[in-house]
């Protein structure tokens, strides 16, 4: 099968869309101790967390945030030493389990709006992407998108450096799944979330690529 993928556009991004709710908002407040009605609008949670986090050291309030989205996932200590790191490191790029980048950034990013840049400021992309492909109506997976994203970008790339192995188009890459943080599709014109640290604008170098289209096989099969 004939394929066309075309690169339509790419965004620098501060956040992720919808990361954070208004609930998570009026969660937060609670584990500052404040207690607000929850009529509030999303900008006057942020408002009151603004006025909250100032009775804190950034570490101690990194902490809440960790507690709050990363709890079954870290243990108090590993909390503990993330909380410090992240005011000097961005801990969103270099942790080890890839599958806490995002929400490492987006715990990061908040703590950034809510202490005007005491935090390091890291950076999302979004990229929109349409695909053709002739006589195929599949969805595509975020695994599929990144073997056929990464024909279109650099030698230098991360993810051709660490994963070259697993870029083969019938060898299983089950690291995609958090290297695309996520990903929406209206219409075959997908939206992949990621970190530039994963994929830089300037490590783009073609903006379409026709090729031949092989569907991953299913590893039951």
């Amino acid at each position: 099968m004939k394929a066309i993928f075309t690169i339509e556009k790419v965004s620098s991004l501060s956040e992720i869309p919808n990361y954070w709710t208004k609930d998570d908002y009026f969660e937060l407040l609670k584990e500052f101790d404040v207690h607000v009605a929850n009529t509030l609008s999303e900008k006057e949670c942020i408002e009151y967390l603004q006025m909250a986090v100032s009775e804190k050291e950034p570490n101690e309030a990194a902490q809440i945030l960790l507690t709050y989205k990363l709890s079954e996932s870290l243990n108090e200590n590993q909390i503990e030493q993330i909380s410090n790191d992240m005011l000097i490191d961005k801990i969103a790029e270099e942790y080890p389990e890839i599958d806490l980048h995002c929400d490492l950034f987006s715990i990061n990013q908040l703590l950034y709006k809510l202490y005007n840049g005491k935090f390091p400021n890291t950076k999302a992309i979004l990229i929109e992407l349409l695909v053709e492909i002739d006589n195929y109506s599949e969805v595509l997976t975020k695994e599929v998108i990144i073997k056929y994203l990464m024909e279109m970008v650099s030698e230098r790339n991360v993810i051709k450096r660490l994963f070259s192995d697993k870029l083969e188009h019938n060898t299983p890459f089950e690291e995609a799944n958090d290297i695309i943080w996520k990903l929406e599709n209206n219409n075959n014109h997908y939206k992949i979330y990621t970190s530039e640290y994963w994929i830089a604008d300037e490590e783009i170098v073609k903006s379409k690529v026709e090729t031949d289209f092989v569907p991953i096989l299913d590893s039951e099969e």
